[in-house]
């Protein structure tokens, strides 16, 4: 009977494209993951795309019901060699990409319910030329700080004053005073990509598609919080016509409140070791998951953190786990841990990171104070944010005056640091960790009801479910 047919349920179909590296699938899951949650019932469903590489990996990770796994053939370098040669692998990203990715939107759209949008990384620049040529809106997801946003789409302006190209070694303490949104910074604060001839091409790449996303993307998402990068967003505001969403922090919060299985950790029993530590006594310590200090610093970096007396807990990968039997009862070392659970435990202290911004956003939302141990791309202006804009941190290593002559920190001046990085009794230790204890505050209260980025979270379902094509 035609005349009881109930209005149709129109159901937001999103396609989230990753790029393809554990820094760029974790925020667009949790993204998606915050998305489910808002709309639990059937009017969203969300296709997550990845290589079939990727696949292997995450594929049997718990996930909602209405997000679901799609996949691309590998025709890029494997994630297991992927740090050998970065440019390269930007490169076929940008490249190899595209087609197997229009022919599953072919077959996407060939189905119920039709993609209402496509939710990209920004580092997948292709993927908004895609939806333009499909009529389909495209959401940028930028997974660094929008201060490293800004830096890049300022890069005439960079030229202009002559501070690009510059010698690090000459110039580096030269003042940067002129960018939109930011405090002053220096020249050897810039990402690193500024310097040297083999960063060249993914330095223009990422240019290019910084500028790609401001003048052809519908949306634009930040994994970001506004209120931890305040004068930047205000400055987007007035200078871009797209729409801009800090939705941020784009980290696994929600799973803190389910409760562990009771075996958990599988046998590492790290946070059971943790419980048995006096409150804010521990160093967390980790030095990321792409690329590391050259060997001699890692041997120095070592012995300084035991030679400390601090008690710790240390991620360490490949290589690094060699010294775990030497470590004596003040300190742990495992291959892996659940990082958010780990740093929102009452025993942890402080974060010794490379500074990548998930990481950073970990910590903050943990309220811990950061030892700043930047490597490469973003981590760098990362790590300037955290001591001296945030002032929730200290720098290990000098500021580096040209890649070749590293700068080698000594076993004694880190042991030093972090006992005084460690110390709960003195003036400007207790200052920072007040300060850290803001920072979360501010992260709590943008996620939760009305806050910053649960509303921009709205507004963005809202956007995206009114119009399906635009």
């Amino acid at each position: 009977m035609a005349t009881a047919k109930l209005e149709p349920i129109s159901v937001c179909h999103v396609v989230a494209l990753p790029y393809p590296g554990r820094g760029h699938i974790n925020p667009m899951m949790n993204l998606c993951k915050s998305l489910s949650s808002k709309k639990p019932d059937n009017t969203l469903v969300i296709t997550f795309v990845v290589t079939e590489e990727w696949h292997g990996f995450i594929g049997s990770d718990p996930k909602p019901d209405n997000i679901r796994f799609a996949t691309l053939p590998n025709v890029i370098p494997s994630e297991l060699v992927r740090a050998n040669d970065f440019p390269a692998f930007f490169e076929a990203v940008n490249t190899a990409l595209e087609a197997p990715f229009e022919r599953l939107l072919d077959g996407l759209e060939a189905e119920a319910p039709p993609v209402s949008a496509v939710v990209a990384d920004s580092f997948v620049d292709w993927a908004v030329r895609v939806g333009n040529r499909r009529n389909i809106p495209v959401a940028s997801l930028w997974t660094m700080s929008a201060s490293v946003f800004t830096v890049l789409h300022s890069f005439e302006l960079l030229k202009q004053k002559g501070h690009f190209p510059a010698d690090l070694s000459e110039r580096g303490d030269e003042i940067i005073d002129y960018i939109p949104g930011i405090n002053t910074t220096s020249v050897a604060d810039l990402p690193t990509v500024f310097f040297g001839d083999n960063h060249q091409k993914v330095l223009h790449r990422a240019i290019e598609t910084v500028s790609q996303v401001v003048e052809k993307a519908q949306y634009l998402l930040f994994t970001s919080v506004h209120e931890l990068e305040p004068q930047v967003f205000d400055t987007f505001k007035t200078q871009f016509a797209l729409r801009v969403y800090p939705i941020g922090p784009t980290i696994p919060h929600f799973e803190l409140s389910k409760s562990l299985p009771i075996n958990h950790n599988d046998g590492l029993g790290y946070l059971n070791w943790l419980d048995s530590q006096p409150k804010q006594s521990v160093l967390y310590v980790s030095l990321g998951s792409f690329l590391s200090v050259s060997k001699a610093q890692m041997d120095e970096i070592v012995a300084g953190v035991q030679n400390s007396g601090v008690r710790f807990l240390w991620v360490a990968r490949g290589d690094a786990s060699k010294w775990k039997d030497g470590v004596g009862d003040k300190g742990l070392v495992v291959p892996w841990c659940d990082q958010l659970r780990v740093l929102c435990h009452d025993s942890i202290g402080g974060f010794w990171s490379h500074c990548g911004w998930n990481s950073i956003l970990e910590a903050v939302y943990a309220g811990l104070p950061i030892l700043t141990c930047p490597i490469f791309w973003d981590q760098v202006p990362n790590a300037k944010q955290i001591v001296e804009d945030w002032k929730i941190g200290y720098r290990v290593l000098k500021k580096k005056v040209g890649a070749e002559h590293e700068h080698l920190v000594t076993r004694e001046e880190i042991a030093e640091l972090v006992q005084r990085f460690m110390d709960l009794e003195m003036k400007e230790g207790k200052e920072m960790k007040e300060r850290a204890r803001q920072f979360e505050e501010t992260c709590h209260r943008a996620i939760a009801e009305g806050g910053s980025s649960d509303t921009n979270l709205d507004a963005f379902i809202k956007d995206i479910s009114q119009g399906g094509h635009h």
